[in-house]
């Protein structure tokens, strides 16, 4: 009876609330009230909280609720389940008030975050640092994704007891190599003991120059002290000037002071700009994936990036040099899942021999890189993502796409011109997206419209319901295209809806084979690549698929922003990060969608230039410092 006047309650406040509102009470009390309620609610959580008024005083409450529907872990499966259209209804509405309520209070930055090198990070690091050619972060453990789903992500960034003992090992293998090359003992050794230059003093000014580009700072005054004492007490054991020296800066190489990037909490009581110093590091590393080099150290100890056009004039520079390579190889891998080739994601190597040609296999890996970084690097529209006339590639993938050959074109790759009808174009044209979204021996639809979904649009699928059949497999005595295995799959109700979302996306591609080449026939019949999405949108192949896609330009590009927001901060993003989102992608729109004005808007937004402060920090607790002697 109690639990009754509570569910009535419910429903006559959402009666009385606004319209828009309604369907939501409705939900929370068909759904959620039964256990969510009464003196000892599920997990403490009580859903009589979740009113139109907490979804500006209370966002956090809503959110652990967005969070829980969307992910659908509730409800949980023994109880009533909401339709698909119900749960995206729901949580569509949520998304929506907080973001606006977050936008309306205005953006605001996160708090100071130090973190881990990443196992890229640290190989690119100190190669710049010695000016070595092998990658010295080999040997390391992989580091797992996080954020916005890559591996800089600092929530995951953790240290652990076996990487200590692999960053011991890592610089000791790395100085080994640099002190037996000439050409990177001039880098690093910037003295040598003699007549009038004693070892100690050899060290104290080699130590002296290695320390500021090591830590990434201004070094404190006594900062060299201890290692200066580590290369003293290697001497005294009768080691030579080369094995004391290189003992320490094996000591440097292992100082958290290189292996984190740290930034100072924020103090003062109200936001601030970074700091100059971490923010050059914040830009480097987005940008390089490595240290920042002299000019943005230069730049820093002058104070430079207080007017926001030196950073962005920066932000291009370090995007024009060759090292933004290195980002696009990182961000895009991650970003298109194509890392997963070769690892987790293998095409049958009897069915599809050419794909493992040396060359071939080579050019499809690196063909998504390098046409991201053409477009980054030399500010080309970033709708080429969806559609263009041209790619990047060497002779030998040119061959496998059955394309003519290009005059001049060698083994190493370039940009192309694709003749018209070559199938090609954007991203959706190239082997490795088509791979990546495919099982070992077959296409699949759903894997390709789920990766166009979550991938390209930034709109993930729901996880598939349980103990839900997997699609039956081909009868060699009656052989069935894929789509028509899937026709019958989708007769089960408890796969249609989410098939009826996902499948048509795949469905435009079903031309390419299940390692990208064209085809016009599957199981000896004409390919069906005809597709019609819930809203009654209609295509058919890859030509019109990405005319939809077109029409759905800012979706893309929004996510391809929240994407590489999440990547250059090396965190989640919060609500007040989607709203900084919001304002770069309008600024992309009015530049027509250009990779420079995306690049500008991420470095200088305010979730990149700026730091929340502490929370128990006051204005009034912080002495005004006296300005250093110049």
């Amino acid at each position: 009876m109690h639990k009754a006047l509570l569910i009535s309650a419910l429903i006559a406040h959402a009666a009385h609330a606004a319209p828009e509102f309604a369907p939501i009470g409705s939900f929370l009390s068909r759904y959620c009230l039964a256990c969510h309620t009464g003196a000892k609610p599920a997990a403490g959580y009580d859903v009589r909280k979740l009113t139109e008024a907490s979804l500006n005083d209370q966002p956090n409450l809503w959110r652990r609720a967005f969070n829980r529907v969307s992910e659908h872990e509730m409800p949980p499966r023994n109880a009533a389940m909401p339709s698909l259209e119900a749960r995206e209804s729901f949580t569509a509405y949520v998304d929506h008030a907080l973001r606006t309520k977050a936008c309306a209070d205005g953006i605001s930055p996160a708090r100071a975050l130090s973190r881990r090198l990443n196992r890229s990070e640290y190989a690119a690091s100190v190669r710049d640092l010695l000016n070595i050619h092998i990658n010295a972060g080999a040997a390391l453990p992989a580091d797992g994704a996080g954020g916005e789903g890559f591996d800089n992500a600092a929530e995951t960034l953790f240290l652990s007891p076996v990487h200590a003992e692999k960053y011991l090992e890592a610089a000791r293998i790395a100085l080994d190599y640099a002190m037996a090359d000439p050409k990177s003992r001039e880098v690093f050794l910037t003295a040598t003991p003699s007549d009038k230059v004693t070892p100690a003093d050899a060290a104290r000014k080699i130590l002296t120059d290695f320390l500021p580009r090591a830590f990434r700072r201004p070094i404190e005054k006594d900062e060299p002290t201890r290692y200066i004492a580590l290369f003293n007490a290697a001497l005294s054991r009768g080691e030579s000037f080369d094995e004391a020296i290189s003992y320490a800066l094996q000591a440097v190489l292992i100082s958290p002071n290189f292996l984190f990037r740290v930034e100072q909490p924020n103090t003062t009581g109200k936001q601030r700009q970074v700091p100059p110093f971490e923010l050059v590091s914040r830009l480097s590393y987005f940008l390089w994936g490595s240290a920042p080099d002299a000019q943005l150290l230069r730049y820093a100890k002058e104070d430079r990036f207080a007017d926001p056009n030196i950073l962005a004039e920066e932000a291009i520079r370090l995007l024009r040099a060759e090292r933004s390579r290195e980002f696009a190889e990182n961000f895009v891998e991650q970003w298109l899942a194509t890392r997963e080739l070769g690892r987790d994601i293998k095409p049958d190597a009897k069915m599809f021999p050419d794909y493992y040609e040396s060359e071939v296999e080579s050019g499809i890996r690196y063909e998504p890189i390098l046409f991201v970084h053409e477009i980054l690097s030399d500010n080309h529209s970033l709708l080429n993502l969806i559609d263009s006339d041209w790619t990047v590639m060497a002779t030998r993938l040119q061959k496998y796409y059955n394309l003519p050959k290009t005059e001049g074109l060698r083994q190493q790759p370039r940009r192309v011109l694709l003749p018209p009808g070559s199938h090609r174009g954007g991203l959706l044209g190239m082997a490795g997206i088509l791979a990546v979204s495919s099982v070992p021996t077959r296409t699949s639809p759903v894997l390709r419209g789920k990766w166009i979904l979550e991938s390209f649009l930034g709109t993930p699928p729901p996880p598939p319901a349980p103990n839900v059949p997997p699609l039956a497999k081909e009868d060699a005595a009656r052989p069935t295209t894929v789509r028509e295995r899937l026709t019958l799959h989708r007769q089960n109700p408890n796969c249609a809806s989410c098939h009826a979302k996902i499948d048509p996306w795949g469905f435009a591609l079903e031309n390419y084979d299940s390692v990208g080449r064209w085809r016009d026939t599957d199981a000896g019949k004409p390919i069906d690549a005809s597709g019609e999405l819930p809203d009654g949108t209609k295509f058919n192949g890859p030509v019109e698929l990405k005319k939809v896609l077109m029409d759905r330009r800012d979706v893309v590009i929004r996510n391809l922003t929240a994407k590489m927001l999440g990547y250059a901060l090396g965190r989640s993003l919060t609500l007040e990060d989607h709203c900084a989102v919001d304002g770069i992608v309008a600024q992309v729109k009015k530049e027509y969608y250009s990779s420079y004005a995306l690049i500008r808007g991420i470095v200088l937004s305010t979730p990149f230039r700026f730091q929340a402060p502490e929370p128990d920090s006051k204005p009034a607790d912080i002495k005004p410092k006296e300005p250093s002697a110049k």
